[in-house]
């Protein structure tokens, strides 16, 4: 059952002074432990809480949507749909979604869907792009990972995405990913102190890989980080996720969608 959060999320914007105005966004965060959701102003500041649920277990695609429009419809009506999902998408379609059941996910077209489900456009980019997109400076090599039921990553060159990495599916020590790594169940299963220990090797390994300018921390679990960070790490909110979804209808993201969109208009009406 879908029930309102206020931990991390901004208060509702009551009446019109001090908001943004239209176009409204609805900003999903569908993850491997709950389905997160606001629906933002143009300047992307919520103007309702945010409401989650636990994601179904199992999560196939059907039972997945029916939740979100379950959670859609406890929000503020909306113009258009921004979803981060936790695998690899493109062109609005999942490749893959270790932590939801790829074999299930593989090929759904998430996008579409989400629109013929929910009545308006959706654009759909990977989860950790979409709360890079609420924290990065735009300057320099900017790196995100995120800790959580999995690890995501994303990185971005002078405010611009750059190709998607998994590196979450990558080795990274002993034949373990860096998902198996740093995942919730290594967290639970070490406890705390250990779990930091592996967080620190993994931040070392991002930047012998990358050489960041910054990186950034986010995930339900980063709030369980306690090591000494050096200045150019940051950790930043979970709620990053949901109101950087506003960023995926800027028009530097148009040629990853509206390529989506004009092939769907050319195919023939049946």
């Amino acid at each position: 059952m879908a029930k309102s959060s206020t931990a991390g999320a901004e208060r509702p914007r009551r009446g019109r002074s001090g908001r943004a105005g239209r176009p409204y966004t609805l900003a999903i965060d569908i993850g491997g432990t709950h389905i997160k959701a606001s629906v933002l102003d143009r300047a992307g500041a919520p103007i309702a809480n945010r409401v989650d649920a636990p994601t179904p277990h199992p999560a196939p695609p059907a039972a997945t949507l029916e939740l979100i429009r379950a959670i859609a419809g406890a929000l503020p009506a909306f113009d258009r749909i921004s979803a981060g999902f936790p695998g690899v998408i493109r062109r609005g379609r999942v490749i893959t979604a270790p932590n939801l059941g790829t074999e299930a996910w593989h090929n759904f077209p998430l996008a579409a869907k989400l629109e013929k489900q929910l009545g308006k456009p959706a654009r759909v980019l990977n989860d950790a792009e979409v709360q890079g997109l609420a924290v990065i400076a735009g300057s320099g090599l900017e790196c995100v990972l995120t800790f959580g039921t999995g690890m995501g990553s994303a990185i971005y060159r002078d405010g611009l995405l750059m190709p998607h990495l998994e590196l979450g599916q990558h080795p990274v020590w002993k034949n373990k990913t860096y998902d198996q790594y740093v995942r919730a169940p290594a967290l639970k299963k070490l406890g705390a102190a250990k779990w930091n220990r592996r967080v620190s090797r993994v931040i070392a390994l991002i930047r012998t890989l990358l050489n960041f300018d910054h990186l950034y921390l986010g995930g339900g679990n980063a709030v369980n980080i306690t090591l000494e960070l050096p200045r150019d790490v940051t950790i930043v909110s979970n709620l990053a996720g949901i109101t950087g979804g506003v960023r995926l209808w800027e028009a530097q993201f148009d040629a990853i969608f509206v390529a989506r969109q004009a092939n769907r208009a050319v195919s023939p009406r049946k």
